[in-house]
């Protein structure tokens, strides 16, 4: 009886419907790519600037520095099903729409976008001082300090940090989903939790952590292909 009562709640497909589960993974999968991409170019040159005026030793740059610095961590620490609300009225302008895959991209990039800026800084204050140095000493310019030292020497890091901000991301689709921002996470809530059917909750969990595994397994080998250790 036990393993019936299983079966009916959890391993019940004929209550999962194939098109709805593939569209949801696929708006996933759109919210993630898209988002990410502008959180990359955004976070990237979001941390290059911190810390570049981290460098900098005049009391213009340390201001800088610290607006900057308190402004990221404020986004940073908003939850992102507040931060999604909040934001909710602003994506409705930039987007055209308060609901689907579309409206949660603004929301994802706002939430994520500091959080890889600080991977980015701390990647790049990881680099050996030393071989800093020695590119001044070779009369290298900024430009050519930070394509050709900078971000050669923190590659690994920065993958990392790409891999680590993306599985994050994916937790963000998923909470963005409750409040109409689609992909699995809503499927899961509206199909599943909403309509008492567990089935497609376990099914779009699943799919969630099998996107996960496999963002973690590429990151992973693209890091050891870079690290030159």
């Amino acid at each position: 009886m036990a393993n019936e009562t299983f079966v009916e709640k959890y391993l019940n497909f004929s209550r999962v419907n194939p098109e709805s589960m593939k569209q949801a993974a696929i708006d996933t999968l759109f919210m993630t790519i898209v988002a990410m991409i502008f959180v990359i170019i955004i976070g990237f040159l979001l941390g290059l600037l911190l810390y570049s005026l981290s460098r900098n030793k005049s009391p213009y740059a340390k201001v800088c520095y610290s607006i900057l610095s308190v402004v990221s961590n404020i986004f940073r620490s908003i939850p992102y099903i507040v931060l999604i609300i909040l934001l909710m009225d602003f994506s409705r302008k930039l987007v055209g729409t308060g609901i689907g895959a579309t409206a949660a991209i603004p929301s994802l990039i706002v939430s994520a976008a500091p959080f890889y800026a600080r991977l980015v800084e701390i990647a790049f204050r990881e680099v050996d001082s030393g071989v800093l140095e020695a590119a001044d000493a070779m009369g290298a310019s900024r430009i050519q300090k930070i394509f050709k030292v900078l971000i050669p020497e923190s590659t690994p890091a920065l993958l990392s940090g790409v891999t680590l901000t993306t599985i994050t991301m994916i937790g963000f689709t998923a909470m963005a989903g409750i409040i109409g921002g689609g992909g699995l996470g809503g499927l899961a809530y509206q199909e599943g939790f909403s309509r008492n059917n567990n089935t497609v909750t376990l099914i779009a969990t699943v799919l969630i952590l099998v996107i996960v595994f496999i963002i973690q397994f590429v990151g992973d080998q693209l890091v050891k292909r870079s690290d030159k250790r």
